[in-house]
Formats: structure tokens, sequence, C-alpha cells
């Protein structure tokens, strides 16, 4: 077993990104996102609405800057947005070495549209742009879920030069529909005799699987779909990159879309919390993990081997699932339209925490 430490630098040797999914203004500020990206290999942050909501209701690090913002008029989304760039803006900069060292590849924050723009492809694209700007780092993804609903504001994202991190995909083949989009947005940006390297993310969600059939496999199965599910997704990834398409791509100039793993924080409280981690090591991907999880890693972890390109015994596995009674297309749909709907939920839930603030704060200053 590797010793303390040591796991996350030989993870990231072998090729794969360490990113913490995970902000508070405090990390930011008191020198704990410095501290891991110089002794634990971190290069890059993600945040979603639910990261946000936990943060504003921890403590009082926001209500300072409410009070001032309220005092000025500012509340709901608005207020929200400027006080996520600020702490998105904090670790762009400490990520900035990183970034600037990979030239541009790694090193990225992301902050996320509102997800009730999920059916408008006009409005999400105009605020990515927006946010984007707002943000003013290069090294900022905006994300946009890939939904079948957010397909076009992808396209659309990338022939705009924005980078995108493609959120809530679930398998294989909703990581092609992404996939497309994104290469239709640089097909289109080579027409126009435009820069095709537009950097972006292909996010695919790990543990929901495992959770949704907990109750309904044999014993031998339970805890197994994520990983299997995971593993086809970055099985097509490798198809992708090898295929003629996107070597006409790359051949203009064009970067791969990484794919990231997401939501690889254990849910099982039996199950080690490096499980999905240790189970999909691969080279330029990338792995987003809870703190809890980047830091038992980093104390208990240790590279095990990469995922086989053609993804080995893995169908095999599938088809077992299959023989379970488990539609896994059909619950891979469900996932995808069950998480928009808990991003919506998350979201007013953030709205309400903020329409708070702005009352207690705002009415004590």
């Amino acid at each position: 077993m590797s010793s303390a430490s040591t796991a996350p630098k030989d993870l990231h040797d072998a090729g794969q990104s360490l990113w913490l999914d995970y902000i508070t203004r405090e990390i930011v500020k008191d020198g704990t996102l410095k501290r891991y990206i110089d002794e634990l290999s971190l290069t890059g942050l993600t945040s979603n609405p639910t990261i946000f909501d936990k943060a504003l209701r921890g403590g009082d690090d926001y209500d300072e800057q409410i009070a001032e913002l309220t005092a000025q008029g500012k509340g709901g989304e608005e207020l929200f947005f400027m006080l996520a760039i600020e702490d998105l803006q904090g670790a762009a900069d400490l990520f900035r070495p990183v970034h600037d060292r990979t030239d541009g590849v790694d090193g990225f924050v992301s902050l996320e549209v509102s997800p009730l723009l999920a059916y408008n492809t006009a409005e999400t694209t105009r605020w990515a742009s927006t946010l984007h700007a707002k943000a003013d780092r290069p090294n900022v993804y905006i994300k946009i879920p890939g939904t079948p609903q957010g397909l076009d504001a992808i396209s659309e994202s990338i022939i705009a030069g924005i980078p995108i991190n493609v959120t809530l995909l679930f398998d294989a083949e909703q990581y092609r529909q992404q996939a497309d989009a994104y290469m239709k947005g640089v097909e289109r940006r080579i027409e126009r005799g435009e820069d095709p390297k537009v950097e972006s993310v292909a996010s695919v969600f790990v543990s929901r699987w495992d959770v949704a059939v907990a109750d309904k496999v044999p014993a031998e199965l339970k805890d197994r779909l994520g990983v299997a599910a995971a593993i086809r997704a970055y099985v097509a990834y490798r198809e992708l990159l090898a295929s003629d398409r996107w070597q006409r791509l790359e051949n203009e100039g064009a970067r791969p879309q990484r794919l990231l793993f997401a939501s690889t924080g254990t849910k099982d409280p039996e199950l080690p919390k490096t499980k999905y981690v240790d189970e999909l090591a691969a080279p330029n991907t990338v792995n987003t993990m809870p703190e809890e999880t980047l830091l038992a890693y980093a104390e208990d972890g240790e590279l095990k081997g990469l995922i086989p390109p053609d993804g080995g015994d893995n169908e095999s596995l599938l088809a077992e699932f299959g023989a379970a009674g488990i539609d896994v297309d059909d619950l891979a749909v469900q996932l995808q339209t069950e998480g928009a709907k808990k991003f919506e939920d998350s979201w007013s839930d953030l709205l309400d925490c903020i329409s708070s603030k702005e009352s207690t704060v705002g009415s004590a200053s």
C-alpha cells in the first residue's frame, strides 16, 4: 500500500487529473485548497448548487458581502452568482499555474448555469457566455447538462468559444450524444476559420447507479453497476478519440474533450471511501471527488492499475445485470431525468437560502 499522500501523485503521474468536488470561501482563503494543490496533486475543482447551499448555510463567511450586495439592491440569482464567482475566481487563481503549465488542458474550476433554463437553448447559451465573461478567467468551465434539451446549447457555446463542462451524463450513449454536440461546435469553428481549441470535459456520474439498484440485484452484483457503466463510457471515449471524425478535427488543432468521472463519493457506508477512485484510474481523464474521498485516497489509496482501453470483461458483467432484470439503457435515461429534477430542486433550495440570508443579514446591517 502506498504511504500517506503518495497515492494522489501516483494517480496524477498515471495521467488522471484529480479534482475536488467541493468549494467554500473558507478553503479558498485559509490555505486549505492551496495545500491540496501542493501536497495532493489536485489540479481542478467543480461546484454545484448543493455545494454552495451547504457553504452558505454553514457559517457567516458570506454575510458581509451579502449585506453589501443587498444594500446595492442585488438579490436572488444575481446575488448568488456574484458570491459564487468571487469564490471561483479565487480558486481559479490558485489553479492558474496548473492551467498555464498544461497549456490550458487542466487547472479548471466549474460554475453551473441555472437548471431552470434547461429547455431554452438561447437563454442557456446567453447565460453561459455572460457567466464566463463575468468570471473573467480563462480556466473557468461553465456547466451545461448533457440532456437532450442541453445538446444544442453545448454546440452553440462551443461555437462561441466558451469552455464547457457537460454534466449529468450516465452512460455511453449519453456520452456519445453530447460528444457529437461538442464536435459539431468544433467543426463549425473550423468552417468559420476560428481556433478549434475550446476546452471541454464530459462528466459521467457514477455512484447514483449503485444507489438505484441496491435492493434490486443479487449480493454479488451489489455496488458494481456504477463502475461498469463508467467503464463502458470510457470505452466509447477511447473509440471516439480513435475515430476518423475526431482525427480530422485533431489534425486541425482541436483538443480532446476529456472524460470526467463525477459523483465518486461512495453512498454505501460498507464500501471503502476510495472505491470509485481505485477502480476508475485511466489516462487522459478526470476524477472529481468530495473532500472526504480525496483525503481518504491520500491516506489509504493505492494505484491498482488502469482501465483497459477495451474495457476488459466489462460487457460480460453488464450482461449479468441484464440477466438480473436491470435494463441498463432505460435506467440511464431515468437517472438523467431524475438528476435534472434534483438539479432544479437544489437550485430552488439555494435560492431559498439566499432569500433567507438577504432577510436576516440585510435587516441586521
